[in-house]
């Protein structure tokens, strides 16, 4: 339930209009990471940016990009038994971080001179929309983290008050 509720939601938050990369898709990937189990905890992540880019159109490297989402789950993963506010704040920042060397790399390599100051020029002027995408990240990861966990919580005190 919880892998179909990432994917739907995150194709709609790519399709919906919104302020450029102020989406909830990096907290997604990332908390999906932690929570979902298995090989749902790479591929629903990876299979919302399939899907989403396929519906909005494709793009040059774009394998780029569906890569740093499964690197942000990976991170995700790795802090499965570690959730805290601490980690879950870090994490997120870091996922900006890899989304934003990662896809801009592409954007280097698809649309910048192949040398030091085209990709100094393609990451100076991504600057702007890392703002955004950090923010987001960022406020989109605590406030699912913490509603998850609240949900978690209420359920797990429903369940123990039915025995």
């Amino acid at each position: 339930m919880l892998a179909l509720i990432i994917i739907s939601l995150g194709i709609l938050s790519r399709i919906v209009v919104h302020t450029a990369n102020f989406t909830p898709v990096l907290s997604m990937a990332f908390l999906g990471g932690m929570y979902l189990k298995g090989r749902q905890a790479i591929l629903v992540p990876l299979a919302l940016m399939v899907i989403s880019d396929l519906i909005i159109g494709l793009y040059p490297f774009v394998y780029l990009t569906w890569g740093s989402i499964v690197l942000i789950s990976i991170l995700g993963f790795c802090l499965k038994e570690q959730k805290n506010f601490l980690n879950v704040l870090g994490g997120s920042m870091a996922s900006a971080v890899i989304f934003f060397i990662v896809s801009n790399f592409g954007s280097w390599l698809s649309l910048y001179p192949h040398n030091i100051e085209g990709m100094r020029q393609c990451y100076i002027l991504a600057i702007p929309f890392f703002r955004s995408t950090l923010a987001s990240t960022v406020a989109y990861s605590l406030v699912f983290y913490a509603a998850y966990e609240w949900l978690l919580r209420k359920i797990h005190t429903t369940q123990g008050n039915l025995v």
